[in-house]
C-alpha cells in the first residue's frame, strides 16, 4: 500500500487490541468501513524470529489497509520481524511503545520503552533500513515518574530523528508500578492538550490521538483541532457499526451509502462458511460480532443466541440465522 494511502487511512484507525483485533475481527471491520486503517494484535518479534511463528502474520488481503504491530526491544530482531511483515504484504509496520502489561514489561518492551528513547531511535532506524514499508510508532505520553511534558517531546525527537513520520499517542501516562493493564486504560487522566501541543511543536509529524474516544463526534472534533488522525479502541470493538458504519462518509467524505448491520452479517456468511469448512469454530468469528446491533431493537436476542449457541460443538450458520431473527423482526 503506498505511503499516501496509509497516511490517508490513518485519519481514522482502529487500535491494536490483544485477543480482540484478530483477522476475523479485522475482516468484520473492513466490511463495515472500506477506508479506516486496521491494526493486528501485537505480534512479538521473538515469536517470529526465534519461534518461527509465521502463522501470526496471516491475514486476508481484503483487510487492506492493514498494519502489523510488533513488540520487542532488540533492534536486529525487530528489523528482521519488520522485513517478514513487509514480505507478507502489510502496508505499515508499527512499533508498540505503549502496552503496559506485565508480560510486556518483563520482556523490556511496550510502554517501558518510553524510558529509553535512544534505544527506540536505534530500533526504528533498523526497522526502516531493513524493509521498504512505512514504520510507525504507538506510544504513551510517559510512564511512572516521568513528566509527560518533558518525556513525550524527547521521545518524539528520537523517533523523528530515526526517520519515523507517523506516531499514534495514547494520551495517558502508563503506570507500570501500581496499576493493572486494565486500570491503565482508564485510571490515568487523559491529556489531550499535551498531544495537541505536540502537533504544534512537531508540525512535520503525522500525529494521531488515542484514548477515551467514544464516538465519531469526538473524532471529528479532534481532527478539527488540528490532529492528523484519531485511533479508536474499545468503542469500535464493542459498537462496531456505530463507529465504522458512517465513518467513510463523515471522516473520509465518501458518498457511498453504508451497509446496514444485517447486510454486514450477510456479507460475513461466505467467510464464516469457509472458516467452518476449514475446521474452525463458529464462535471464533461471531464473538467479534456481538456488538454489531448495539443500541438497536433485537440486540439482546442477537447477543444471547450467539453467546449461548455459537460456542457449541458443531454450531453453524443456522445459529446466525436464529440470532438475526431478533433484529429483523424488530425492523419489520
Amino acid at each position: 500500500m503506498p505511503l499516501n494511502a496509509a497516511t490517508e487511512a490513518a485519519r481514522l484507525s482502529i487500535a491494536p487490541m490483544m485477543d480482540w483485533t484478530d483477522r476475523h475481527c479485522r475482516l468484520l471491520h473492513r466490511l463495515i468501513s472500506r477506508r479506516a486503517l486496521l491494526y493486528t494484535e501485537m505480534v512479538t518479534a521473538p515469536a517470529l524470529v526465534r519461534g518461527g511463528a509465521r502463522h501470526l502474520l496471516e491475514f486476508d488481503p481484503a483487510e487492506h489497509p492493514v498494519a502489523l504491530q510488533l513488540g520487542g526491544s532488540d533492534p536486529g530482531e525487530l528489523a528482521e520481524a519488520a522485513a517478514m511483515g513487509a514480505e507478507r504484504g502489510y502496508g505499515e509496520i508499527n512499533l508498540n511503545c505503549g502496552c503496559p502489561s506485565d508480560r510486556v514489561q518483563s520482556g523490556c518492551f511496550g510502554a517501558v520503552l518510553m524510558e529509553s528513547p535512544d534505544l527506540v531511535r536505534r530500533i526504528c532506524a533498523a526497522m526502516i533500513a531493513a524493509q521498504p514499508v512505512e514504520v510507525t510508532v504507538k506510544c504513551r505520553i510517559g510512564v511512572d515518574g516521568q513528566e509527560p511534558g518533558e518525556a513525550l517531546p524527547r521521545f518524539l525527537d528520537a523517533v523523528q530523528e530515526a526517520g519515523v513520520r507517523r506516531v499514534i499517542v495514547h494520551a495517558r501516562k502508563a503506570w507500570l508500578q501500581g496499576l493493572s493493564p486494565k486500570q491503565n486504560r482508564d485510571v490515568p487522566p487523559l491529556d489531550y492538550p499535551l498531544v495537541l501541543a505536540m502537533k504544534a511543536r512537531f508540525p512535520d509529524l503525522h500525529l494521531s490521538i488515542n484514548g477515551g474516544v467514544e464516538s465519531l463526534d469526538q473524532a471529528e472534533a479532534l481532527l478539527a483541532r488540528g490532529l492528523d488522525g484519531v485511533m479508536i479502541g474499545r468503542a469500535a470493538y464493542q459498537r462496531p457499526w456505530d463507529i465504522l458504519g458512517r465513518a467513510d462518509a463523515r471522516i473520509f467524505d465518501e458518498n457511498s451509502a453504508p451497509r446496514r448491520p444485517d447486510d454486514v452479517v450477510d456479507a460475513m456468511r461466505p467467510y464464516i462458511a469457509a472458516h467452518l469448512e476449514a475446521g474452525g469454530r463458529l464462535a471464533q468469528v461471531t464473538r467479534h460480532m456481538l456488538g454489531l446491533f448495539a443500541g438497536r431493537p433485537g440486540a439482546r436476542l442477537w447477543r444471547r443466541v450467539l453467546s449461548e449457541e455459537g460456542a457449541r460443538d458443531g454450531a453453524g450458520l443456522e445459529v446466525l440465522d436464529r440470532a438475526l431473527e431478533g433484529p429483523r423482526a424488530a425492523a419489520a
